[in-house]
């Protein structure tokens, strides 16, 4: 019989891939994992998603499934984007109330932390002030499943918390030019440069600087949050400041990895954003002081030739 029965919910995207593959190469015997996606339930319906918890009956939640989308989308459907995730994310944890589920792992976004800011900032910060006015109506509702958390604990003892991961990229990623983010445009923007023999063209200056997680990363640490982290507190997911790179860097790694040999150009008409939003994971080192992130040239590497391999079927 099973020890846990783990639900997944937004199994089919760029995390929840992430962690089909670590649950996958760690094969825990006993443990039961369940990878859910739209095409399962609409978890914006309360009864689907009592529902897809009836069926399943997880004792474990890692939730993952929210509507996202790039800068202009999030600019142009900022109502959408907060009464959607409201939505999941209500039904999410109701559920999990409801089913007696041990614990639920979320995942946020440090684009849910306050505009003006000191960096850099950490898990204290969260609602210190309002998000950037682009993207309101998703940090807002994100920000609630941190309130809520806290307040399944505080009235009926849940272990709920969540995950706070900086910029995110690997396989499986949305990599639409328009609409997508920063590296995974820039690794559809060189496959299109080396096959079409095009200058591959960076949109902005190059020199906002972020930090980039890779998605099996992120991962690990969220499976390992599951099985031992027993605090509501969210926590920051990222590499150091001191490992935060500008995107003509990220720019550079993407034409290495393949292998470019034509002209960079950076299109300085279109807008780079905001500079920096450098995030500090020092609660994370406390629990995981010795927590390997995989090399970025490795992982910008793998990205790529999963990005060739699949580019009929990937999003774009």
């Amino acid at each position: 019989m099973a020890s846990k029965v783990i639900l997944v919910t937004g199994a089919s995207g760029l995390v929840g891939s992430a962690v089909q593959k670590v649950a996958l190469e760690e094969h825990d015997v006993g443990d039961k994992w369940v990878f859910v996606s739209s095409k399962d339930a609409n978890l914006e319906s309360e009864a689907e998603t009592m529902a897809l918890f009836e069926k399943h009956k997880p004792t474990h939640v890692i939730h993952l499934a929210a509507m996202v989308g790039g800068l202009f989308r999030n600019l142009k459907f900022n109502l959408d984007f907060f009464r959607c995730n409201m939505k999941i994310n209500d039904n999410v944890l109701h559920a999990c109330f409801v089913h007696d589920v041990n614990k639920c792992v979320s995942c946020l976004s440090t684009c849910v932390f306050p505009d003006n800011i000191t960096y850099p900032f950490d898990e204290s910060n969260l609602h210190d002030g309002p998000p950037h006015d682009s993207n309101f109506g998703f940090a807002y509702a994100k920000r609630m499943l941190d309130v809520m958390n806290r307040a399944y604990n505080s009235q009926h003892k849940c272990t709920f918390t969540s995950v706070i991961p900086t910029n995110v990229y690997g396989p499986h990623d949305n990599f639409n030019l328009q609409d997508g983010h920063a590296l995974p445009g820039l690794v559809h923007k060189g496959y299109l440069a080396k096959k079409e023999n095009n200058p591959f063209v960076v949109w902005g200056t190059g020199s906002p600087r972020r930090q980039f997680i890779y998605s099996v990363d992120l991962a690990r640490v969220i499976i390992w949050m599951l099985r031992e982290y027993n605090e509501i507190t969210p926590m920051i997911v990222s590499v150091g400041a001191e490992d935060e790179i500008s995107i003509k860097e990220a720019a550079e790694m993407v034409v290495r990895a393949y292998d470019y040999k034509g002209k960079i150009v950076f299109d300085t008409s279109k807008s780079d954003g905001q500079f920096k939003k450098t995030a500090s994971n020092e609660l994370m080192r406390t629990y995981l002081p010795d927590f390997k992130f995989t090399p970025m040239e490795q992982a910008i590497q793998e990205t790529v030739d999963w990005f060739v391999k699949n580019y009929d079927i990937a999003r774009k």
